[in-house]
């Protein structure tokens, strides 16, 4: 497949791991740049491999922790403790996010160096600083551990403080160098995490994604190149596995061939566990968050929600996909080819099961699982007499998205006045609808009404479930019950998709249509409130 984008093929080969040595806590990545011992069955195909193991080595688990997962001291503490208790059943590969918070602030001190904004960049840095170095005081005991920790943060922010200068004296801040400083919060919390493993006895390393995920020069949504990325974990991270040291990876972020720093994008995290966990030829992904899984639901929008228990990679792609905050949109692209089982689970309640994504999770009986939705977004409508005739519309729409690296969320046609509809994000909408008035410019030169408008009031709200298209009746119960408590329909999506139903309603209207369709279909637990006919 070569260095491939799209996905992670399975790696054929696991790292199996033999008695705890001495605890490394830096991110000290030069000791991993020897090649440590491969399995002699290493490329052979994953069942042929399976097949041939006698005895079964113990799984192997990434865990991902997302920022509040590591939001402070007491936080971590928890952290730590799930981490013990799955190393008494199976090798673990850590991934951890930024504290919360601090990729947002990082980003801030980004954009004010931008603006030359001195002040402001030097008070974000102190409060980082505190909130680290506070972490640390709590979790580390040992005096010769905490000064180790603390020379590693001190480089950290000196380094933050380089780049920084840098873009107030150029008064610019480019991709490569908000990626440089966004990055830093991963940096800061993987040697943290590891360290607070070693206070408890668990062998430990923070390593930098950097050496491990190899992406395209992509600044801000890299992708990771396949066989420099599985070449790189056998080599540097498969060593320290065998050595019974659990490595703390930095999430969120990998770096080019020639060593620059690149994000995955935001809440990139997830992405980086199941790149990892391809490369690793991992058992199972464990999405530690402050959820209980995939909810029916953003609870902060509907009440009464519930947990679905599995769920299958298309549904929880459909969701990712249409804003729901479980997911990274992309985490599961590089497990398709293995069918590794990723689950949601949260961190402040480890008892509750969570729930389990599989590449088939048995389909609800009614059809729809869960709903999830989009604000902030805007309406282009493209269409009039003047489009009569003109010919390939759709074409040099998406030519004209396409070059200014528009998402298009939903698409809707009428062959009358080859009227268009498409919705995209609104930070991107003003750029968009200027493109393509520049793109009909000749052709609408004589018009004298407006053929192509906007519209930033509105929002998309997707119903999920396997195998929609094929169940009679749910698009009217849906509609119904909508029509019924007022709610307007400004354009539909049905049919591109098997599992989901979208559809685009005035942004005021966005949580009344979730409450609406959530209590239609039975989705939350018993007692849901009644919905108000307003």
């Amino acid at each position: 497949m070569g260095n491939s984008h799209m996905g992670i093929p399975v790696a054929q080969k696991h790292c199996a791991t033999s008695a705890s040595e001495q605890s490394q806590y830096p991110l000290d990545s030069s000791s991993l740049r020897q090649p440590g011992i491969v399995q002699q069955d290493a490329f052979r195909s994953v069942p042929d491999r399976r097949r041939t193991e006698r005895p079964r080595r113990r799984p192997l688990r990434v865990m991902k922790f997302g920022g509040t997962s590591v939001g402070d001291a007491a936080c971590i503490g928890k952290v730590v403790e799930i981490i013990r208790a799955e190393l008494r059943e199976s090798n673990v590969v850590v991934v951890v996010s930024a504290m919360s918070g601090v990729t947002n602030k990082l980003v801030a001190a980004a954009k004010a160096a931008e603006s030359g904004d001195r002040k402001t960049v030097a008070r974000i840095f102190k409060e980082l600083r505190a909130q680290h170095e506070a972490a640390a005081s709590i979790l580390i005991h040992s005096a010769a551990q905490q000064r180790r920790l603390t020379r590693l943060m001190k480089d950290i922010f000196r380094e933050a403080d380089g780049l920084s200068k840098g873009a107030i004296l150029l008064r610019e801040l480019t991709p490569r160098t908000l990626d440089a400083i966004s990055s830093l919060g991963e940096r800061l919390s993987a040697p943290l995490v590891a360290a607070a493993l070693a206070e408890r006895g668990v062998a430990s390393k923070a390593i930098d994604a950097t050496e491990l995920i190899v992406t395209d020069a992509s600044h801000g949504a890299a992708e990771p190149l396949t066989d420099l990325t599985r070449e790189r974990c056998e080599t540097r991270l498969c060593p320290v596995l065998q050595r019974g040291i659990v490595p703390v990876v930095t999430g969120f972020i990998g770096a080019t061939r020639a060593g620059l720093v690149t994000t995955l994008g935001r809440n990139g995290s997830d992405y980086s566990a199941t790149i990892l966990s391809a490369a690793l030829d991992a058992h199972e992904v464990v999405i530690w968050s402050d959820v209980d899984g995939v909810l029916t639901v953003d609870p902060r929008l509907v009440a009464g929600v519930s947990t679905i228990p599995e769920i299958s990679y298309h549904e929880a792609a459909e969701l990712a996909y249409f804003g729901a905050k479980v997911l990274h949109p992309k985490t599961l692209r590089p497990v398709i080819q293995s069918g590794t089982p990723i689950w949601i689970r949260n961190t402040f309640a480890p008892q509750r099961r969570g729930t389990k994504i599989t590449p088939n999770a048995h389909p609800n009986g009614g059809g729809v699982k869960a709903l999830s939705a989009i604000g902030n977004l805007t309406l282009i409508i493209v269409g009039g007499p003047g489009f009569i005739g003109i010919p390939d519309v759709l074409g040099r729409i998406f030519k004209t998205t396409s070059a200014v690296r528009a998402d298009v969320l939903l698409i809707s046609q009428s062959s009358s006045q080859n009227r268009i509809c498409l919705v995209v994000s609104s930070s991107i909408a003003d750029r968009v609808a200027e493109g393509l008035r520049r793109e009909f410019a000749s052709d609408l030169a004589f018009e004298t009404e407006e053929h192509i408008t906007v519209d930033s009031d509105v929002a998309i709200v997707a119903a999920v479930g396997e195998k929609l298209r094929g169940i009679s009746g749910i698009v009217g119960r849906m509609f119904g019950a909508l029509d019924r408590h007022d709610v307007s329909i400004l354009a539909i999506a049905q049919g591109s998709s098997e599992c989901s139903i979208s559809f685009l309603v005035a942004k005021n209207d966005m949580k009344k249509a979730l409450e609406i369709v959530h209590r239609e279909f039975k989705l939350g637990a018993p007692a849901c409130p009644e919905i108000a006919a307003s």
